[in-house]
């Protein structure tokens, strides 16, 4: 069951609820606007084998990521179609997906691909709807951004590394991975709306004065402003991913006086 914190900072894990199915698509909506969040959303989507229903906004960016097996294993890769260009993608995989754009997801493999979507803005009414006729966006700019080819970026003592921003062409939302070593850094708050999603590693996520614990599957609502820190229990590395809206840098922190 969903835990809210402090400040309406919310917490559920990607399973939770009722998933929306539209043949091979299960869709688990764990943060938006029915649960709080002023524009940004987190689904988690299990894309089954065969072909799947197309994807498409109208306004609005969305990114998506291909997760890695949170067991420790490395997880399935599978084709997506983005209008009518075709992209073979594996587990840390960014995917970045235009207004305009549809997306389909070709899975050849026995089992479920799962992908963890943001959009920004989230849109209302259905998000998945078979098209006759994909819409071709023209763009140049890459959609599909691995992990491995990004560079490591030092903040205090941990990294991040951008798979969507500006340079992608978004200039609505910034996704990224992050890595956190153990321990607990200080309180601080963004100007920005975020979502963090647990790739690997135990911790607690603290809101304030209150707080709750976190693993792998764990998703998580941060509220534009609030005072929050996410803290590593373990051993070793706790890993994320996050996006947030609007766009900027994930090294962008205000510490609470």
């Amino acid at each position: 069951m969903a835990v809210v914190l402090e400040g309406g900072c919310r917490v559920s894990t990607m399973h939770e609820g009722i998933p929306r199915v539209s043949g091979s698509l299960k869709i688990w909506n764990q943060i938006g606007k029915a649960s709080g969040a002023k524009a940004i959303s987190l689904r988690v989507l299990e894309f089954g084998p065969g072909t799947s229903p197309a994807l498409r906004n109208s306004e609005s960016d969305e990114v998506l990521y291909v997760l890695e097996d949170l067991e420790g294993g490395v997880g399935n890769g599978c084709k997506v179609l983005i209008d009518d260009i075709a992209y073979e993608v594996g587990p840390q995989t960014g995917v970045y997906l235009r207004p305009g754009q549809s997306l389909t997801v070709q899975n050849a493999g026995p089992g479920v691909v799962r992908f963890i979507s943001s959009q920004c803005p989230e849109e209302a009414g259905e998000a998945v709807a078979e098209l006759d006729q994909p819409v071709r966006s023209g763009s140049q700019l890459p959609s599909v951004v691995r992990l491995s080819d990004r560079r490591a970026l030092p903040t205090a003592d941990r990294w991040y590394r951008v798979l969507v921003d500006d340079e992608i062409g978004s200039e609505q939302v910034t996704q990224f991975v992050g890595s956190i070593p153990p321990g607990r850094a200080p309180d601080h708050f963004h100007e920005y709306e975020e979502v963090l999603f647990i790739l690997r590693g135990e911790g607690r996520m603290w809101a304030g004065e209150t707080n709750t614990p976190i693993g792998p599957g764990s998703c998580i609502y941060l509220p534009r402003g609030q005072v929050h820190c996410v803290e590593n229990t373990g051993s070793g590395e706790l890993r994320l991913l996050g996006v947030f809206y609007p766009a900027g840098s994930p090294a962008v922190r205000y510490e609470n006086p």
